[in-house]
């Protein structure tokens, strides 16, 4: 079972490295466009408020949950946006103080969750050690956003390993998304970590398997990155139709994004 205390020191980490993107930022820099259409660094930070305030209300108050989930999606993925867009526009001292407020309510929130008990998602319901890997996961992928916006570029971290973990153990998951049937074939996973070490899954006489580095895989995986700009290896046809496919969030499949090499084209 995953360290829920380790779980959660790393997610509040992974605050503190976008905070320290985004605590200088004013109302112009808030308003930098991001690589997500239609989305600035104020859509990236409110959404990410958003998403907490719902986590901290399914960690709370499940009912409760439950009846907002059908009041608010009546009209799909646009309670979404309607989420994000609560930042534009609001000073900056006032949306960052709402996304760090919720972010902290949200950790004390998960460490009082009693060990056996499922929080309801937008997907299946999870644990709560599940639960902080999900928002690690949306945490580091929409700094990536905020990061490729401000021209900054990250170092890598060992907190890599649990949006890894989480990318392979949705690998059914993205072929449903798909329409596909679920693979019966076992994939193998080798990935290099920032640190040098090699992270494992999947059984090792698996004929399928993906290498490559931690951070390309959830590069690609978080469809941050284009997999033509990634140095990843698929061997096996499990493994080759699973990768332009990945993705370690709920929800219907995204866009992704496209090679840069089309984009520094036009």
């Amino acid at each position: 079972m995953a360290d829920l205390t380790a779980l959660l020191d790393d997610l509040r980490a992974e605050n503190a490295d976008l905070d320290r993107l985004v605590g200088p930022l004013d109302a112009a820099g808030l308003a930098t466009p991001t690589p997500a259409t239609g989305w600035t660094v104020a859509h990236q930070l409110s959404h990410l408020a958003w998403t907490d305030r719902w986590s901290l209300l399914a960690a709370r108050d499940p009912e409760g949950f439950a009846a907002a989930l059908g009041r608010e999606f009546t009209d799909g993925l646009g309670a979404v946006d309607r989420g994000a867009a609560e930042g534009v526009g609001e000073p900056p001292a006032e949306l960052l103080d709402r996304w760090r407020t919720g972010r902290e309510e949200l950790l004390a929130a998960l460490a009082a969750v009693p060990a056996d008990t499922r929080l309801p998602w937008f997907g299946p319901p999870m644990k709560a050690p599940s639960m902080a890997t999900a928002r690690l996961m949306e945490t580091w992928a929409h700094g990536q956003d905020v990061a490729d916006a401000l021209g900054v570029t990250r170092e890598p971290t060992d907190r890599l390993r649990h949006i890894a973990h989480l990318s392979v153990r949705t690998l059914g998951f993205a072929f449903a998304a798909h329409g596909l049937p679920a693979p019966e074939a076992p994939v193998r996973v080798e990935l290099r970590s920032p640190g040098g070490d090699l992270w494992t899954w999947g059984p090792d006489d698996a004929s399928d398997r993906v290498t490559g580095s931690a951070l390309d895989f959830c590069l690609l995986a978080t469809q941050r990155r284009h997999r033509d700009d990634l140095a990843l290896t698929a061997t096996g046809p499990t493994a080759q139709t699973w990768l332009p496919i990945a993705q370690a969030f709920a929800g219907p499949p995204g866009a992704g994004r496209k090679p840069q090499a089309v984009d520094a084209s036009r």
